[in-house]
């Protein structure tokens, strides 16, 4: 079994690292005022990433304060462990504060009463964990949480944007365009979402996804909603025209053909 490196800067502030073989990355964070629970869950997450060759980076917080600092200064987590009654503080009131900055950490909140269950699932809570929470309990709501994080992950993109975190999914993004310096995502429900950014660098990181293509320097599109391809435009499925710049439009044909070939669609000439 490999080994796990385990780095403390401050008990509040701990990694740990299990490279996975898939290489797999997730960050989570535990908030309670209880330090015997937060070594016990600490203890806990070692043991999953050492049994599910999972890499995980983990902080911990014995402080509401803290962590929504560190939320504030722009720190993203994709799983967080959150105590409801914390001194002088709601975790639900702080889960709130949390949402205005991230919308996409699953949160599970740990309590000793069923008081606030129902108040729970307004912030979007992902679970509502009873204390103590038992190395059974744990690792299955683990087994959850990491398969969730994995499917979005490998189908969405998280984009920064005024209101904080959004998590787009790529099946519902029709094309993207820079305005400036600023990159709008026209979705399939007819949202336009506004975020900030290089083109190019969204093309890099788009690359691995054979539907989308890039067939002018402000655009980047879905060819699953490509509606008819002109020597002039692409019209989209909304009616969008991408233009097509001059000589470019057999290129665009033939990367969309080769698209729907591989697909199996049917094609009728």
């Amino acid at each position: 079994m490999s080994s796990i490196d385990i780095i403390f800067h401050e008990y509040n502030d701990f990694a740990f690292r299990k490279k996975g073989q898939d290489g797999f990355m997730l960050k989570a964070a535990f908030c309670d005022d209880d330090m015997a629970v937060l070594s016990g869950l600490k203890n806990m997450l070692v043991e999953y990433c050492a049994e599910h060759n999972q890499e995980i980076e983990c902080s911990a917080f014995c402080s509401s304060l803290e962590l929504l600092a560190e939320v504030e200064k722009g720190m993203r987590y994709d799983i967080l462990f959150l105590d409801i009654i914390l001194p002088n503080e709601n975790g639900i009131n702080i889960a709130k504060e949390i949402r205005q900055y991230d919308r996409v950490v699953k949160i599970v909140f740990l309590t000793s009463s069923t008081e606030f269950a129902v108040q729970s699932y307004t912030v979007g809570a992902y679970f509502y964990q009873m204390k103590p929470i038992m190395r059974e309990d744990f690792f299955k709501l683990m087994n959850s949480l990491v398969s969730k994080c994995q499917k979005e992950q490998q189908q969405s993109l998280i984009m920064h944007c005024k209101n904080g975190v959004i998590r787009i999914n790529l099946d519902r993004l029709e094309y993207c365009e820079v305005i400036g310096r600023a990159l709008m995502f026209y979705m399939e429900d007819g949202k336009v979402l506004e975020g900030v950014g290089s083109i190019g660098k969204l093309c890099g990181q788009l690359s691995q996804y054979e539907n989308f293509v890039r067939p002018h320097r402000s655009f980047l599109i879905n060819m699953e909603y490509i509606q008819k391809i002109s020597h002039k435009a692409i019209t989209m499925e909304n009616l969008a025209q991408i233009p097509i710049p001059h000589g470019k439009c057999s290129e665009i044909k033939n990367l969309y053909l080769e698209y729907v070939f591989d697909r199996k669609q049917v094609f009728i000439s």
